[in-house]
C-alpha cells in the first residue's frame, strides 16, 4: 500500500533501511528485499552502499518506476554546490536517472544558514525533476520551523529515530500541522525493543511478534517504518503486518512508554554528535 505526499507522489508505507550493511552482503540483502516484495529502499551517502544498492536493483529486472528510492546529502556535504556534488555522486553510484526522495541527513545546530543552502539546493533538485520529492531527516520542530521560514517548498517527509518509548510528540504533531509524512528509522529501537516485557505481552495477545507489533504500531500512528534486518525469515515478517490492528487501549499504552534509555541520544537533542 502506499501514502500520498503533499505534491501528488505516492510513496510505500513500509520502507527498507539499509544502514551498516556494505558490499556483497548489501547486494544479497536488497536482493532478498526485492524478492520479498520491498519497494521502498532507503540508502545515503555516509551509508557507502549506494553502489551495490544500485546494482542489486539493475539486477533485479523490476521496473524502476515500481521501486522508490531514498538518499541523503550528509553533514560534510552541506551547502548548495556541496549538495549538487553530493547528488549527482549517489545518482551515479545508484546508476539511476532521478531519486525518488532526497533528504538532509542531519541539521546543522551551529550554522542555521547551512542548512537553508542546503535546503535551496533541494529545491533546485526538485524543481529540474531529478528528484521526485525533498525532505529532511533528524529535523525537530525548531530546525523544521527555520526551513518552513525561508522555503520556496516546504519538505515533504521528515526522517526521525522513532520507537515505543521515543515518540517526539511535539515534532510529530508539528509534521501533522503541515503536512509533513513522517518516517521512523530504527522502529524496533536498534533491536532493543525486542526483549521489553511489555512488547512481548501485548504481541502474544495478537499473535505477532515485537517486530511485527512494533511496525504496525508506527503505521496506526501513520508514520511510515524503516525496518533493516539480513534475516530473510525476518524481512518477510517485517511486511506480515496488514492482518491486525492494535486495539485502542494498547495503542495508548505504547504511546505512552518510558524507555528513552534505549535510546543512542538524548531524544531532546540533535544535530552535529552523529
Amino acid at each position: 500500500m502506499d501514502l500520498i505526499l503533499r505534491n501528488g507522489v505516492k510513496i510505500p508505507e513500509i520502507g527498507f533501511g539499509t544502514s551498516l550493511i556494505e558490499g556483497e552482503e548489501c547486494i544479497n540483502n536488497i536482493r532478498q528485499a526485492l524478492e520479498t516484495g520491498y519497494r521502498h529502499i532507503d540508502t545515503a551517502s555516509v551509508y557507502r552502499n549506494e553502489k551495490e544498492i544500485g546494482k542489486a536493483i539493475k539486477e533485479s529486472g523490476i521496473k524502476r518506476e515500481e521501486i522508490f528510492i531514498t538518499s541523503k546529502v550528509w553533514k560534510d556535504s552541506m551547502g548548495y554546490e556541496n549538495t549538487m556534488n553530493s547528488f549527482n555522486n549517489s545518482l551515479q553510484n545508484l546508476q539511476l536517472d532521478y531519486i525518488d526522495l532526497f533528504l538532509i541527513h542531519w541539521p546543522k545546530n551551529i550554522d542555521k544558514q547551512l542548512n537553508i543552502e542546503t535546503w535551496k539546493a533541494l529545491e533546485d533538485l526538485y524543481k529540474t525533476k531529478k528528484v521526485r520529492a525533498i525532505g529532511v531527516s533528524n529535523f525537530l520542530k525548531h530546525h523544521l520551523e527555520i526551513i518552513l521560514e525561508n522555503c520556496e517548498i516546504a519538505p515533504m517527509i521528515d526522517q526521525l529515530e522513532y520507537h515505543p518509548g521515543l515518540t517526539r510528540p511535539e515534532t510529530i504533531q508539528f509534521c501533522k500541522e503541515n503536512d509533513i509524512i513522517v518516517e521512523a528509522w530504527a522502529p524496533l529501537g536498534k533491536g532493543s525493543m525486542l526483549q521489553n516485557e511489555d512488547l512481548i505481552r501485548i504481541a502474544k495477545k495478537y499473535n505477532k511478534s515485537v517486530a511485527q507489533l512494533c511496525i504496525r504500531w508506527c503505521l496506526q500512528n501513520e508514520i511510515i517504518p524503516l525496518p533493516k534486518t539480513t534475516n530473510l525469515t525476518r524481512m518477510a515478517e517485517n511486511r506480515d503486518v496488514f492482518d491486525f490492528t492494535i486495539d485502542k487501549q494498547d495503542m495508548l499504552f505504547i504511546n505512552n512508554m518510558e524507555l528513552f534509555a534505549s535510546s543512542t541520544m538524548n531524544p531532546n537533542e540533535f544535530g552535529d554528535k552523529k
